[in-house]
């Protein structure tokens, strides 16, 4: 068998990647190799580079480019798991100029090179030097020392004291200022209204734009007082329950409603006027709660002690009681409904302070009152456990047997008792000569007394639910 003739290793190259770069690499480490090696080695190196310039040509089709840049072979690298070249960017590519012919080496061909910037010094001498800027750093300081705020610069400035003097000027907003004319000297309430006026105004002052200042300004006075303009009172009721943006001005406005409701019940017997300063300042609660783009929660602690207050208190208007309750049990209502699940606390203890309030002794009829209609806002099971098993319904007709001014209390007993009321087409009374007709009622005059259970026992259905007896038919 005849044996193939060896091919001379010059013969053996067909690649673009010539055999004497291989060499010249080989040299310049010190390394001797010989033809074969530098041959397969050269062919290698091919392969890699076109499999290189395919992975960067796949990237510039992708990005609908005709021009391959550095960042195409960057990322061909990464996909081929090579870490990349460095120093090279796409916004700055390397400008190559091509090298003079060598006479002295003909068959050398064309050589190109990088050319270097060449930086002139004294030009850079006499640029203006850029200061690095200083670094990010933390430094502590005191916001209170002992309950005293130091006069450092890093604190809020402190809000300066009120002086007594007859005439006052609010705070400047847009370059005008309002004066506030005297009150009589026969009327500290109104005196007092106007210092606590101006010293929200210009805590308001501190922290808020000066277009929330100007709102804030706006909207109370045309809240109060409330004989001002209904229009405008309506429109900025409105305001409050739909208008975003108010987050900021909320703690102003709750401390504010709060300071209202102080005021107003401070002064024992109240007149009309205070009655109805109470109504608008219960509707802007109401507002502030019906408006979905506040977040209130931070500010149940400020809310509740108004409500509550208005609620309970023993000694309201006249005309203005019944309605005042009947709002306030309404926002306690909507308070509970919208943040008891977030706080399960809130029902119980509010439901403790209406129970005290009912069955204590000394209480007036007004706060019984009040709390009656509260225990109504809580809810259903509040009101059988505050007038049914708590002995309200029997305490308040123990203190109602005389006198024609308990009527408006009884009614409020039986309303809250209507809650509990089952709804039937029909009803009949106890029959005093069926012996469960008789138990029951004897029963019901136990626990909500001779006064209520005269009331109740015209309806046996509903004399049954109250004590929690099944109806059995007869």
């Amino acid at each position: 068998m005849n044996k193939p003739k060896p091919r001379g290793v010059q013969g053996q190259q067909t690649g673009i990647y010539k055999l004497d770069a291989i060499k010249d690499v080989a040299d310049s480490l010190n390394i001797t190799i010989s033809d074969p090696v530098a041959l397969a080695l050269a062919s290698d190196v091919e392969y890699r580079i076109h499999q290189v310039i395919e992975e960067a040509a796949r990237f510039m089709r992708h990005g609908r480019r005709t021009t391959m840049t550095t960042a195409d072979i960057d990322q061909a690298f990464r996909v081929l798991n090579i870490e990349p070249l460095y120093g090279h960017s796409a916004s700055n590519p390397p400008t190559f100029r091509r090298a003079l012919p060598f006479p002295q080496v003909p068959a050398a061909g064309p050589v190109y090179f990088v050319e270097d910037e060449e930086i002139d010094f004294d030009r850079v001498f006499r640029e203006e030097k850029i200061a690095l800027p200083k670094g990010v750093s933390w430094k502590a300081h005191w916001l209170a020392v002992e309950g005293v705020q130091p006069l450092i610069p890093e604190n809020p400035p402190a809000i300066p004291r009120d002086t007594d003097d007859a005439i006052k000027t609010e705070p400047q907003i847009n370059g005008n200022s309002t004066l506030l004319t005297a009150a009589p000297p026969n009327n500290p309430a109104t005196i007092r209204q106007q210092q606590q006026q101006q010293q929200q105004q210009q805590l308001v002052k501190q922290v808020l734009s000066r277009e929330l200042q100007l709102y804030y300004t706006r909207l109370t006075s045309s809240l109060l007082p409330p004989s001002s303009d209904f229009a405008k009172r309506t429109a900025a009721l409105a305001s409050l329950r739909n208008d975003a943006g108010l987050q900021a001005l909320l703690p102003y406005l709750i401390r504010w409603v709060g300071e209202g409701v102080v005021g107003a019940l401070k002064e024992g017997v109240q007149a009309e006027s205070d009655g109805k300063v109470l109504e608008v300042l219960l509707d802007v609660i109401s507002a502030l709660l019906e408006n979905n783009t506040l977040f209130v929660e931070p500010y149940l602690h400020q809310i509740l002690p108004p409500v509550l207050s208005t609620l309970l208190h023993s000694s309201l208007p006249p005309s203005h009681a019944t309605h005042l309750r009947t709002v306030a049990s309404q926002t306690l209502s909507r308070v509970l409904t919208q943040h008891s699940t977030t706080y399960p606390s809130l029902s119980p203890r509010i439901m403790k302070t209406l129970l005290l309030a009912l069955i204590s002794p000394g209480k007036s009829k007004g706060t019984r009152e009040g709390a009656i209609r509260g225990l109504v806002g809580v809810g259903k099971e509040a009101v059988r456990k505050g007038l049914v098993e708590g002995g309200g319904a029997k305490v308040v007709g123990s203190e109602c047997q005389d006198g024609e001014d308990s009527v408006a209390l009884i009614d409020s007993v039986m309303d809250a008792l209507r809650v509990l009321q089952p709804s039937s087409d029909m009803s009949y009374s106890l029959d005093s000569n069926n012996a469960d007709d008789a138990a029951v009622a004897l029963r019901l005059e136990e626990v909500l007394g001779n006064e209520v259970a005269s009331r109740i026992s015209q309806d046996a259905a509903w004399s049954r639910e109250i004590l929690g007896i099944t109806n059995n038919s007869t």
